[in-house]
C-alpha cells in the first residue's frame, strides 16, 4: 500500500525483492492509495481477503482509519521504515516544512505499529528506537538497485566532487562548506556538484565551478544518477538523534556514480566502510575534511583504486538476492 514514499519501497522490496518472489510465482505490486486512487484501491483491497501488505513510513489518515476497522481481512502487515521521524519533528535544525511533515507521520506512528506483525528498519540504531514499541524488529540494510558504472572517467584530468543529498541534509554539508571552497580554490582540477539548487549553502553560491541542479523526482534522480560520474562523493553525517537512524544508502549511491566516498567517522559508515581502502572515515571539523578531500584529489590512482574497492563491496553487501531471502524468510516465519 503506497503513500507515496517510492524511493522507500523501490530501495527495500519493489526493485529489489518484488522481482524474484513474482519469478516465483508470487502476485507481488503497489497499490497507490492516495487521493482519487483510494477509491479504486479500497475496492481492490476489499477483494483480496488473506492478503500480505507493506506499509511504508506513513498513509493517508482516511486510509489508515479504514484499515484499521478492516484489519481481519488481511493476513501478515509489515511496517518499513527508514528514518528516525519523531527526531526528524523534534530537530530545529531540519527545515520547518519537513519537521512539521514528519510531526503529522510521527503522531500516526503508533496506530502503524500496532498494525503490523513486523517492523523492518535500515540500521540497527533505527531498530533500536523501535525496541521498546514493538515485540518484533528486523533490520534489513540497503541493497543496491542501480547500476555500477566502469571507472572511465579517471582517466580525465578533472576531480568532479558531489552531494547528492536532500535538505534535510543542509546543515551536514553547511558544516563542511568551508573545506569545499578551500578544496575549489586551492585546485582549478576541482568541480563541485551540489544537488541542493538554490539551497546551496551562500559561501559556494557563485564559484566559478559549481553546478547546483535543483532536487529531482526519484525517477529523475535514477536516471541521472546512471549518467553522471563522479570522482569524489560526499556524505556528512553530525552526531544528531536523526542522524543516528540513517542507514548506508549514501555509500551505495556513491558507488554507483562511479566515485569514491568521504564520510563521517561514525555509524552508519564505520559499519561498511574500511578507511583507506573502500573510502575514507573523518573527524567533523572543516579541516579533516579539507586534508581528506585534498588527499584524494592529489592522488588520483589512489582514488580510483578505492572507488573499485567500494564498487565491489557495495555489489556484495547489496545484493538484492540477499534482500529476496530476507523478505522470503519473513514471510515464512511471521
Amino acid at each position: 500500500m503506497s503513500g507515496g514514499a517510492r524511493p522507500t519501497e523501490d530501495i527495500y522490496f519493489l526493485e529489489s525483492a518484488a522481482p524474484v518472489m513474482r519469478s516465483e510465482g508470487h502476485d507481488v505490486g503497489r497499490l497507490d492509495v492516495r487521493g482519487w486512487r483510494w477509491r479504486l484501491a479500497r475496492w481492490i483491497l476489499s477483494r483480496q481477503p488473506g492478503a500480505n501488505l507493506v506499509l511504508c513510513r506513513t498513509l493517508p489518515d482516511r486510509v489508515l482509519h479504514w484499515l484499521e476497522r478492516h484489519r481481519e481481512i488481511f493476513g501478515h502487515i509489515v511496517y518499513l521504515i527508514d528514518d528516525d521521524i519523531p527526531a526528524a519533528s523534534e530537530d530545529s535544525r531540519l527545515p520547518v516544512a519537513y519537521r512539521r511533515r514528519m510531526a503529522r507521520v510521527a503522531a500516526m506512528q503508533p496506530r502503524l505499529l500496532a498494525l503490523a506483525n513486523v517492523v523492518v528498519t535500515s540500521s540497527d540504531c533505527l531498530a533500536a528506537r523501535f525496541t521498546g514499541d514493538h515485540a518484533d524488529v528486523r533490520v534489513l540494510t540497503p541493497p543496491l538497485i542501480a547500476p555500477l558504472p566502469d571507472f572511465a572517467h579517471f582517466d580525465g584530468p578533472d576531480c568532479r566532487v558531489g552531494f547528492h543529498g536532500t535538505r534535510a541534509h543542509l546543515e551536514d554539508l553547511q558544516h563542511i562548506a568551508p573545506a569545499l571552497k578551500r578544496l575549489h580554490d586551492t585546485s582549478s582540477r576541482v568541480s563541485l556538484e551540489i544537488m541542493l539548487g538554490c539551497h546551496t549553502p551562500a559561501e559556494l553560491q557563485g564559484l566559478e565551478r559549481l553546478s547546483s541542479p535543483s532536487a529531482m523526482s526519484w525517477k529523475g534522480f535514477r536516471d541521472y544518477q546512471q549518467r553522471h560520474r563522479i570522482h569524489i562523493g560526499l556524505a556528512p553525517l553530525l552526531d544528531t538523534d536523526f542522524n543516528r537512524g540513517k542507514s548506508f544508502i549514501k555509500f551505495l549511491d556513491i558507488s554507483a556514480m562511479g566515485g569514491v566516498g568521504v564520510y563521517s567517522r561514525r555509524p552508519p559508515y564505520t559499519d561498511i566502510v574500511e578507511h583507506g581502502v573502500t573510502g575514507l572515515l573523518v573527524d567533523d571539523t572543516p579541516q579533516a575534511w579539507y586534508d581528506a578531500l585534498e588527499y584524494l584529489v592529489d592522488q588520483p590512482k589512489v582514488a580510483r583504486r578505492m572507488a573499485e574497492n567500494a564498487a565491489r563491496v557495495a555489489r556484495e553487501r547489496g545484493d538484492t538476492g540477499h534482500t529476496a531471502v530476507f523478505w522470503q524468510h519473513l514471510g515464512s516465519v511471521v
